[in-house]
Order: C-alpha cells, then structure tokens, then sequence
C-alpha cells in the first residue's frame, strides 16, 4: 500500500535518513552491485566516492528509486521505497541526475520552477515563487532566466538543473557528479550549498570523482570498489594513502591543509 501523506513529516537531525541493506543490481547478467548496506542520517553529507565503473551512480539511483535493485532492501524515512507513492516521494527526497537533457527549449526559469511540481495542490505551493527565486540567485542562474535552456554551456546547464532540485525543497538531497562540468569557483559553491542544506537539517548526498572535494566537504565518506562497499566512515578514516592506491591503483600521498587539517590527495607522478 503506498502512503499517502500530503506533507512528509521532517526527520531529525541525526535520524536515519535512508537505509540500505544487502543491495545487489544485475544488468544483463553482469554484477554491478553487491551485498552493499549503506546509511544517511539526516543533518550530514555523504559522499559516495570510487574508480569509474565501481557502481557509485547506480548505488545512488537505487536510494532515490529511480533504478532498479536486484536484491536488497531501501528504506526512506523509515517506509520501504516501494510503499511510497510517487508524488509523496517527490516531497521527500529530489534528485539531480548526471545527465539532464531537455528536448524543449524551456526557458531556465521554467526549467527550475519544474522543481516545484510535486507541491501542486498543497499548501507549500504558496512558496513556489520564492523558492524558485532563492535557488536560481543561490546557484548564479538569474541572469539566464529567460534564456532557453539548450543554449547555455554545459555548466551553466549544470547549475539551472541544480537550482531546479534546491527548489523541490525536501529534506533528502541525492546529486550525481553535481560539480563534473564546473569550474572551480562553482565546484566549491555546489558543496557549500551541500553543507549549508546538510547545516539546516537536510539529509544530502553526493557522488564525487574529486576526492579532495569529497575530503573537504563531506562528513563520512563510502568508497565503492568494483560493485562492493570498500570502507566507509570520516574522511580521514577513508582517505588513507594505502587505501586509495589500492582501490584506484595509483600511488598517491596524503597530506592535509594547513589551516583546516583536512586531507589533500596527491597523485605521485615521476
């Protein structure tokens, strides 16, 4: 039976968020995914980090229900993924996809007022304006408001798709490889504004390549290898040099920042 609440109740900071157990996906018979148990707790960010081809985007796909799992169980707010109905789902948790093509030459404010759809006759709706404006002037999108969204450069597409998820305003927030067509000044505000929603109470997380932004930002760390949940825990826990170079197979060395502590990974080069 799904449920069917009008307005998800809010979880507390600290409470578990999303809940994965002993999750598996097969994709035309090749493992992708295996025996992989994963927690969220609200008020945290977590990154989900790993080499190409780990499992990290379809890990995070299964936790928003929008892949597929094999085996495996995925419990969101404490009610199994499957009992939720769709809309409802879409109160709770909002997701930004790698790839975000538009077929229509919405314009970005429409794009971004798309994020709001899930709260159409609720009462919340009355904050569709407002939450539409703070999230295109939080990601630098508010010039391109008029403009179609087809004509702005990859990154530029990037952060109207993000303003579009900051809009839905839920209190889960699940982003795959958000800063990949960025430059640096917006990498670093796209995991501030993780931090600040992780700040507010929000559950958030994030698939990263960059593993410095993953030391940086995140506060537990979940390193996939080859389909299987390595370790997972704070960063400087995860991040050592003998566990990167034998998960990603390059030697690297740690070393941390000079003002914050935080660990800086260095590939070894000749």
């Amino acid at each position: 039976m799904s449920r069917r609440l009008e307005i998800p109740a809010a979880i507390a900071v600290g409470e578990l968020a999303v809940r994965a157990r002993g999750i598996g996906v097969q994709l035309d018979g090749k493992r992708i995914l295996e025996g992989v148990d994963l927690d969220l707790h609200a008020g945290e960010v977590l990154a989900l980090i790993g080499p190409n081809g780990a499992g990290k985007s379809t890990l995070l796909g299964v936790l928003s229900g929008d892949a597929a799992l094999t085996t495996g169980t995925v419990e969101i707010a404490g009610v199994p993924l499957g009992d939720w109905h769709l809309q409802v789902l879409a109160r709770q948790r909002a997701v930004l996809a790698q790839s975000n093509a538009v077929a229509f030459p919405f314009s970005v404010a429409e794009i971004v007022e798309m994020g709001r759809a899930p709260w159409r006759r609720t009462p919340l709706e009355d904050d569709d304006e407002r939450a539409v404006a703070e999230a295109m002037e939080l990601t630098e999108v508010t010039r391109f408001a008029e403009r179609a969204y087809p004509s702005l450069s990859g990154g530029e597409r990037a952060r109207a798709s993000l303003a579009r998820v900051l809009a839905q305003r839920t209190g889960i927030v699940m982003l795959d490889e958000p800063t990949a067509a960025l430059d640096l000044k917006h990498q670093e505000a796209v995991l501030r504004i993780a931090r600040e929603r992780a700040a507010a109470g929000d559950a958030v997380v994030v698939v990263l390549h960059d593993l410095n932004l993953a030391a940086a930002y995140a506060d537990r760390v979940a390193l996939l290898a080859d389909g299987r949940l390595h370790s997972a825990g704070a960063p400087e826990q995860v991040l050592t040099a003998e566990t990167i170079a034998e998960v990603y197979q390059h030697p690297v060395e740690i070393v941390r920042h000079p003002r914050t502590g935080r660990a800086i990974v260095v590939p070894l080069r000749d």
